[in-house]
């Protein structure tokens, strides 16, 4: 039986388990392990599907660098043509050190610091996109202080159930995010009277690993309703930001295709002049990255086996976090009788797992291939029980580029010093 993969560009060959013309093996002896693993051609190839179903709409498609902020990946987008979305001035300094252009970036997010907003007014991104009245206000009075106008949109909250996990949702009104819906025209129309705001649009952002495109159309159809209303009043919008969300195959999901995504809400906006923002990220780098690990040690159990590998929950943490399923791939194919392991990582947590009851035939010092991880895996990883985060690799064809040096023990405390 043929495997079939999430990761359009993984394959098996004589050699193992490829990706793009690069053996995995091969990798892990040059690299080490973990290591995350990406491929340039799967990056390029989700961009252009977004590209390609919008066509020759007027439209901006903004990758979310929360989903993946390594510089080698932004500036592949950046390349590419794409707008960012950021939360926070580290992310804004990442899309600018990647080659991003400023005027192409929006900057959400509910905790914007006073030197974050000036930061970005100092380059000149797009748009803010505001998730509050008081940082309005505050936009404003630095906007002021600097002598510019801060471009806004407001990002309202149109209480619609994306229907994906309760962490990754983000439009409901109980959820931190944006604005009040039944509040937003009032604001409009405050922030029409700071001399310091220049109103450019608005943003509604409802969850992530959406399934279903229904609920982003719910939710567009309510926010068109806003802007015409807007309209009437004088307040006239250039520009709509729906946001990001769109899920993929972990495991047994159909996600839409992006063409099939984008279809309806194109059709909701046809003849309209508002030049249309997407905030993707899942969807553009979630399939197209691995974690590379190596099986330390194989511990058989009375009532479950355990495949003890030397990555861990710092690593990725989406599984004990979410619960989350990473399907786990022996690079190596071997004559063995399969056995159903947890696969487990050293970290002092029983929590700290990446995968649960998968059957596998490996043996110790065997490689594994944990799939769809290009996503909320490295920009989620950190530095729990000493452990250095892992090297990151963008495979090029039969090409291999070192995008993130292993970090070393030595460097998690350069920052630290002892007491005399």
């Amino acid at each position: 039986m043929t495997e079939a993969f999430p990761l359009p560009t993984l394959h098996r060959s004589p050699s193992g388990l490829m990706l793009e013309d690069l053996a995995l093996a091969d990798i892990a002896a040059q690299f080490g392990t973990p290591t995350y693993v990406y491929s340039r051609a799967a990056l390029t190839a989700a961009f252009e599907s977004y590209r390609h179903a919008l066509g020759a709409r007027p439209a901006l498609v903004c990758c979310a660098v929360k989903a993946n902020s390594n510089l080698g990946v932004l500036s592949i987008f950046a390349r590419l043509g794409a707008g960012f979305d950021i939360v926070s001035g580290g992310e804004l300094a990442r899309v600018l050190a990647a080659g991003g252009d400023a005027g192409r970036i929006v900057f959400s997010g509910v905790g914007k610091t006073r030197a974050e907003i000036r930061q970005a007014l100092i380059v000149g991104i797009r748009c803010f996109n505001v998730e509050s009245a008081a940082e309005l206000d505050r936009l404003n009075e630095i906007a002021g202080q600097l002598g510019q106008r801060a471009p806004i949109a407001l990002r309202v909250n149109p209480d619609v159930d994306p229907k994906t996990h309760p962490y990754i949702s983000t439009g409901l009104k109980n959820n931190k995010f944006g604005v009040a819906f039944a509040d937003a025209f009032a604001l409009y129309q405050r922030a029409a009277t700071l001399p310091h705001l220049s109103i450019r649009g608005i943003a509604c952002h409802i969850g992530s690993q959406l399934l279903d495109g229904a609920p982003v159309v719910e939710a567009a159809t309510l926010v068109l309703r806003l802007v015409d209303q807007l309209a009437a009043a004088g307040i006239r919008l250039d520009h709509i930001d729906l946001g990001g969300g769109l899920g993929i195959r972990y495991r047994d999901e159909t996600p839409p295709t992006v063409a099939d995504y984008l279809a309806p809400l194109l059709q909701l906006f046809e003849g309209r002049h508002e030049e249309l923002c997407f905030e993707p990220g899942r969807s553009l780098t979630g399939n197209a990255g691995l974690l590379l690990t190596r099986i330390e040690y194989l511990k058989p159990g009375a009532e479950k086996n355990f495949a003890i590998v030397d990555a861990a929950m710092n690593d990725l943490a989406r599984p004990a976090l979410y619960d989350a399923w990473h399907d786990a791939v022996a690079v190596t194919t071997r004559d063995l009788q399969l056995q159903k392991y947890d696969i487990v990582g050293p970290i002092c947590e029983s929590g700290d797992f990446l995968a649960r009851a998968r059957e596998l035939a490996v043996a110790e010092g065997d490689l594994l291939a944990l799939l769809s991880a290009g996503a909320y895996g490295m920009s989620m990883s950190s530095n729990y029980n000493t452990r250095p985060r892992a090297a990151e690799l963008i495979v090029d064809g039969a090409a291999v580029h070192l995008v993130r040096q292993r970090e070393t023990i030595e460097s998690l405390f350069a920052l630290e010093q002892v007491l005399n």
